[in-house]
């Protein structure tokens, strides 16, 4: 008899029940005989049984047509339809999984593990829970597939931290037992069954970078660009900084080309990376450049990009130190992140190297110390710059001059003016108009009025705006002769006065008890192709009203209603107050009536002082009749 490798004995099944073990005995894959054949047969007539020599594929197929018959919790095709089913019904129970499917674990592979995963991609709790008990309770090994799947899971799940741990775990895994094993491709094939999201593959680029490994997150990097995944701009800056950190200033370069050239817009912290390099690079030139490049895309450069320049200044990299334009540049990014004491340690750092200060220069730290509140300091920097033969330019003047107003040192601004001039500085336009619309808001016209002449000596031409100022602030102060020689000077010089300069005469006209004369105004305004608003009819109204002079006050309100259509309510609402009032009921209705065929209807103040009239008519009368 020679052996044979598997020995399998024939039963008629459906006449015997055999149990369990007897099972396990028939379909052992492999019996320790020698590779020769063995045959063994019964010619007994009685037996029902033979057995047969049957070769591997031959006996995969009979044990598989035979699982069918086992009961389904002992069946091994059935063990992940039975650990799905356990953690659906469980609960994730994983102690009473263990129980329940013990005796199919040696069946539980790595493909039967992703069919699990794969089944619960919509409940991540659940499939890491299985992901931990099979890597961790039963001490298997998952494949590559097993970690993606997972990883996929949890970050379409929005679980990004547990999927960075596991993406970490099993770039270190297959760093040391499974080099030849491809992460990024396996993540990609995963996709194909299960969802996905494209974070992840940002998600790998960071990982290889947090486990030190730059340059496989650079391929990883370029892999998604190949496929068609373009990488956020975190993920590339990441990138960045940990090839600036290995000194591979090129690749940072190559890099940052690859993101223009698919679109991925920088943000700050890219080109605070990319001025890191150029500063390791020496090459102040490219700085500066820069710097203009991060400024046109929209880019104000913020602390960290100016605490890197100055310590590329400090250290004075390579052979290139910076220029007069570099330590401007840096004195202008400290004086905006308020740090102007710094500005000026570097300003006598840069005179001590030789370098003289230009107008620019002097303009930025007047400007940061002005923003401080420094008014002193800006004055001695102006008398600086002065003494060393630069004249200051229309920007210092202004810096300096808006410094003082807003400070609220007013005569000190006007002082620096004086000053200035005597030093053969020219003052602009915009600095007379701004004192002149300060001293106007702060009620001091006269003062004003000193400063526009001064204005006009200097050969500057005042504007409408400048002359309405100073009008408002002298009706302000109830000077209104001095604001009709200014309205008459304006006519003089050929400016035509708007509806903001007779608005401002004509109400304070009104409130001095000379609505006549505002009310002259009017036709004047007329006549120039100007209509009047409401608020110069209420000026006028009021006025009248307060010479109690109602019958003027009527006129006029039906005047503008039929001349400009002006409907004004609320002042034929008073006019009824102030004749009800007085107890001329009759002349309230009238006006009431004069409304209505106006087209105005009355509203519940109306009726109010109407009543209110009518209930005073009466006690007028019954003291007359008492009488």
């Amino acid at each position: 008899m020679n052996p044979s490798p598997i020995h399998v004995v024939k039963f008629n099944l459906y006449k015997y029940s055999l149990p369990l073990p007897l099972l396990r005995f028939i379909f052992i894959p492999k019996l320790p005989f020698s590779s020769s054949s063995l045959s063994l047969s019964s010619s007994s007539s009685s037996s029902s049984s033979s057995l047969q020599t049957l070769d591997q594929s031959q006996t995969n197929s009979i044990s598989s047509s035979l699982f069918h018959l086992l009961p389904q919790t002992q069946n091994p095709k059935n063990i992940v339809n039975l650990i799905c089913s356990n953690l659906k019904q469980h609960n994730s129970n994983l102690a009473l999984l263990h129980t329940e499917v013990k005796a199919l674990l040696p069946h539980l592979g790595t493909q039967e593990v992703s069919r699990v995963l794969l089944t619960f991609q919509s409940d991540s709790s659940t499939a890491l829970s299985f992901f931990n008990w099979v890597k961790n309770d039963l001490g298997l090994r998952p494949s590559t597939q097993n970690y993606c799947i997972v990883v996929h899971t949890l970050a379409w799940s929005r679980k990004f931290s547990q999927a960075m741990k596991i993406l970490c775990e099993l770039v270190e895994l297959v760093k040391d037992d499974l080099p030849s094993e491809d992460v990024f491709k396996n993540l990609v094939l995963c996709t194909e069954d299960c969802n996905w999201d494209p974070v992840v593959f940002d998600m790998l680029v960071k990982a290889y970078l947090r486990m030190g490994r730059v340059r496989e997150g650079l391929r990883s990097f370029r892999k998604m660009l190949r496929v068609g995944f373009v990488p956020t701009v975190v993920a590339s800056n990441c990138l960045l900084s940990g090839l600036l950190k290995l000194n591979c200033t090129d690749r940072c370069w190559e890099v940052y080309e690859e993101m223009e050239r698919f679109g991925i817009a920088p943000n700050l912290y890219t080109f605070n990376i990319l001025t890191h390099v150029l500063c390791k690079d020496g090459d102040t030139g490219k700085v500066n450049k820069f710097l203009e490049k991060m400024e046109e895309e929209g880019f104000d450069p913020d602390i960290v990009t100016y605490n890197t320049l100055i310590n590329h200044v400090q250290e004075g990299c390579g052979a290139s130190l910076p220029d007069l334009v570099s330590y401007t540049a840096l004195m202008n990014g400290l004086c905006k992140e308020g740090r102007v004491r710094e500005a000026h340690q570097l300003f006598h750092r840069m005179v001590h190297r030789g370098l003289n200060p230009d107008i620019v220069t002097y303009n930025t730290l007047i400007h940061g110390n002005c923003k401080e509140g420094k008014m002193q300091e800006s004055r001695s920097l102006l008398h600086d710059m002065i003494w060393n033969g630069i004249s200051p330019d229309s920007f210092t003047c202004w810096v300096l001059v808006e410094g003082y107003g807003r400070e609220g040192k007013l005569l000190s601004a006007l002082n620096l003016v004086v000053e200035l001039q005597r030093f053969g500085v020219s003052i602009s336009q915009d600095i007379y108009c701004y004192l002149i619309a300060a001293l106007c808001q702060e009620n001091r016209p006269f003062a004003a009025k000193n400063l526009l002449e001064r204005m006009t000596r200097d050969g500057h031409r005042p504007e409408l705006e400048i002359y309405n100022e100073l009008i408002k602030s002298f009706c302000h102060c109830d000077c209104i002769a001095e604001a009709l020689r200014l309205k008459t000077e304006m006519v003089d010089k050929e400016i035509k006065p708007n509806l903001v300069t007779y608005g401002a005469v004509i109400d304070c006209l009104s409130g001095l008890g000379r609505s006549m004369e505002g009310e002259s105004l009017v036709g004047e305004m007329v006549a120039s192709g100007m209509l009047p608003g409401l608020a110069i009819c209420r000026a006028l109204f009021n006025g009248y009203c307060r010479e109690n002079d109602i019958d003027k006050a009527q006129s006029l309100l039906s005047f503008f209603a039929k001349e400009f259509q002006i409907h004004d309510t609320e002042s034929f609402n008073a006019l009824i107050r102030i004749t009800g009032g007085k107890g001329d009921i009759t002349r309230s209705l009238e006006i009431q009536d004069m409304m209505l065929k106006m087209g105005l209807l009355p509203n519940s103040l109306t009726c109010k002082y109407v009543i209110d009239g009518l209930w005073k008519s009466r006690r007028v009368d019954s003291a007359s009749l008492v009488k």
